[in-house]
């Protein structure tokens, strides 16, 4: 299949040429670059020729051979930000991706931005039917990355992955073509209605079907994870602590999960547990909403503060709580910051909490 560039808002997917040796020879040979790929250092300048000269030589991605994109800038073309890996395997049904960048271009989207538009090339132009993609543990950024383009995280194979004498685990990604038209399909705007309901026998299936991106779980626990705790608290014989958990519905459809502790004379300051937004409803403010139908409940309830607590990180909620006016005590608790926020009695919620 002869391929065309893919022009995004701000880059060009295009063939790679041997004009790109030099940025390539360097990009490679930086050990923050290299740390989580599969090559050793230093990575010789001949290697780069040669791998050029066969991508050169090559017109698109064929089945069993791996093939690359140089992304350059819309606005300076002759600004060389990265590649981007393909392997079709399979007879062309199935693709693997990889992408590596030059450090002064991280954190600004690129990765994403090149990833999606190849991944939407492989679905709709090669007909494709998985997009898989594999990768270091420690690797988050990309791990963000596939997240960021609605991989999601299949699993991890132990000390799989050989680089040279340095063995490690692998973590698995993937998506199918009905994974990625949900993606590309879900709801981006803001919801005209946030409810917090209780579980019931009608969405109980629901609730536990929710999913966080794998990269989230060291700030937010697994619905099963999140079921046990409840269960436990339950089943603890101690009234000073009282669970109180909602599902949480956007527009008609469970889309999160929220758990508490009650206000008590005993433990007058009620504590979030956990807020879970599922990963295909992310980022349109649910979660915020939540937070305010939870802090109107503590109101109600005769509570003059709230409390939580969070890890610092990349992906970390720590913005929102900030943001919402929750201050670090400065005490920390198995490596979470503990803060509170002073409830304002005068502030009434929007939205609206059912049972």
């Amino acid at each position: 299949m002869s391929f065309e560039p893919i022009r995004t808002e701000r880059l060009v997917l295009r063939q790679s040429q041997m004009s790109d040796a030099e940025a390539a020879y360097e990009r490679r040979n930086l050990p923050e670059v290299a740390k989580y790929q599969d090559w050793e250092l230093p990575n010789p300048m001949d290697r780069t020729l040669e791998t050029l000269a066969k991508l050169e030589a090559m017109d698109g991605p064929v089945d069993g051979q791996g093939w690359s994109v140089t992304v350059v800038s819309v606005a300076e073309p002759t600004e060389i930000l990265g590649d981007l890996y393909v392997g079709l395997e399979w007879g062309g049904r199935s693709a693997e991706i990889g992408f590596t960048f030059h450090p002064d271009h991280w954190g600004q989207g690129f990765a994403t931005e090149a990833a999606s538009a190849m991944i939407e090339y492989l679905f709709t132009d090669v007909g494709v039917s998985r997009v898989r993609a594999t990768l270091h543990p420690d690797n988050v950024a990309s791990a963000r990355v596939l997240e960021a383009c609605g991989l999601i995280y299949e699993g991890m194979t132990l000390q799989s992955f050989w680089v040279g004498d340095e063995c490690s685990d692998d973590l698995l990604y993937g998506m199918s073509r009905t994974n990625w038209d949900m993606w590309r399909n879900r709801s981006r705007t803001s919801p005209d209605t946030v409810e917090l309901v209780p579980l019931s026998y009608d969405n109980q299936e629901a609730v536990a079907g929710l999913r966080t991106h794998w990269s989230q779980r060291r700030f937010v626990a697994t619905m099963g994870q999140n079921f046990e705790d409840a269960l436990m608290a339950l089943t603890l014989g101690a009234p000073a602590v009282v669970p109180w958990y909602r599902a949480i519905e956007a527009d008609g459809q469970i889309v999160g999960f929220l758990m508490a502790t009650e206000r008590t004379d005993s433990r007058p300051v009620p504590i979030l547990k956990r807020l879970l937004i599922d990963r295909l409803h992310q980022r349109r403010g649910i979660g915020s909403a939540a937070m305010s139908l939870f802090e109107k409940h503590c109101r109600d309830e005769g509570a003059s503060a709230v409390g939580v607590a969070w890890v610092e990180g990349p992906g970390s909620p720590a913005p929102m709580y900030r943001g919402r006016g929750y201050e670090p005590t400065g005490e920390q608790i198995n490596g979470e910051i503990q803060a509170v926020k002073q409830l304002d009695p005068n502030v009434a919620g929007s939205q609206q909490t059912r049972g």
